[in-house]
């Protein structure tokens, strides 16, 4: 009879192979199909996060630009992300490339954009305003004219009842009280547009001083940011400061008058913002480089500045340049309500109307297509 091998008979051996093999097809489909689901998930959060975009610098225009993310991130679900680290840290952090894109309420010159591959565009426009801490003085009671406020920041005018200032402002009590200077202590495009306006209209201060994001002060007390010139402000008596108009209103700061260059007598607002911007000539201005400060017109403000944005002109991640577009494209749509609200002046739409054709002008990738 012959011997059978392993035939109804139980081979241990032979179950021990199946099983085996099975098994280790069964660890290859897991494994598979965790790497796939890990691969998913990873392409899933990189298209996730290359969807937001971050940006830094300018104080002035946060409070807009915080409020345009959050809408456009409801209806878009693209988020924003802006660091409100002031202009010399906006100009810093752009040139470095950590951001996609920077913020500067001191326009960079020409010959600085092209040193560092950059085009600019302005945004939002505003302004600076004085605001003061006067025991029974109002706000709007005071009037300053520019070589009066270079003259307080220069230390040559040290009270409040000084004959200069008194005579600015008949019918005001001005009390015998030391003026309390208040200052920026960190770079701001905010700095930048007071001591622009101080240099044009004070020989000394020009001289002395001069302009830019960050001067040497001659007197008075730093504060850090908007915040920090308006605390010191509000717990100082006597104290007077700068900051940009829309903080100012929102904290029901007291705000001077000031007299323009045509010699009148002035409040800030939306109308005399408009209308220190209303002979602005961006066309002519390359690199759109325009300061709007002590501009002409009977209505206008004297310290009126707009706030840029700046992206790099050839740019590694096209994509993301893409979605900077977009969002100031659908602010510059949908934003200007939004703007009002929080007192500040969107663009005319002939500058809208500019500022598109120079992206797409100017702004590529590394093949030289436009990116938007």
């Amino acid at each position: 009879m012959k011997r059978q091998c392993c035939a109804p008979i139980f081979c241990p051996l032979a179950v021990f192979a199946t099983l085996t093999f099975r098994g280790f097809k069964d660890v290859l489909n897991v494994r598979r199909s965790r790497a796939l689901g890990f691969a998913a998930a990873a392409l899933f959060s990189v298209s996730a996060l290359a969807a937001d975009i971050t940006g830094a610098g300018a104080t002035f225009p946060y409070p807009i630009y915080a409020k345009w993310a959050d809408a456009y991130k409801k209806e878009t679900g693209v988020g924003m992300n802006y660091q409100s680290i002031g202009s010399g840290g906006g100009i810093k952090q752009i040139t470095a490339k950590t951001v996609q894109f920077g913020a500067s309420d001191m326009p960079m010159k020409p010959e600085d954009l092209e040193k560092y591959g950059l085009m600019q565009f302005p945004a939002i426009m505003g302004g600076d305003v004085m605001v003061y801490n006067v025991k029974g003085v109002a706000s709007g009671a005071i009037t300053l004219t520019g070589p009066q406020v270079a003259d307080i920041y220069l230390g040559k005018i040290k009270k409040w009842n000084d004959p200069v200032l008194a005579k600015q402002n008949p019918g005001v009590k001005l009390p015998d009280q030391a003026i309390s200077v208040v200052h920026r202590s960190d770079g701001s495009g905010t700095t930048f547009i007071f001591a622009n306006y101080l240099s044009k209209v004070s020989d000394e201060w020009k001289t002395k001083v001069g302009e830019g994001t960050s001067v040497a002060w001659p007197t008075g007390v730093g504060g850090k940011g908007n915040e920090g010139v308006a605390s010191y402000v509000q717990r100082i008596d006597g104290a007077i400061g700068y900051v940009e108009y829309a903080y100012a209103k929102q904290n029901k700061l007291s705000v001077a008058k000031m007299v323009n260059r045509d010699r009148q007598v002035v409040a800030p607002g939306e109308d005399s913002f408009k209308a220190a911007a209303a002979s602005a000539d961006w066309a002519k201005a390359p690199g759109m480089y325009l300061v709007l400060t002590d501009q002409a017109g009977k209505t206008s403000w004297p310290m009126t500045g707009a706030s840029f944005i700046l992206i790099h002109r050839q740019q590694e991640r096209p994509d993301l340049a893409k979605e900077v577009l977009k969002f100031f494209d659908w602010s510059f749509d949908h934003g200007d309500s939004m703007a009002i609200e929080l007192d500040y002046v969107p663009m005319p739409d002939s500058v809208v109307s500019m500022i598109r054709a120079a992206w797409k002008q100017q702004i590529k990738d590394a093949a030289g297509k436009p990116v938007y």
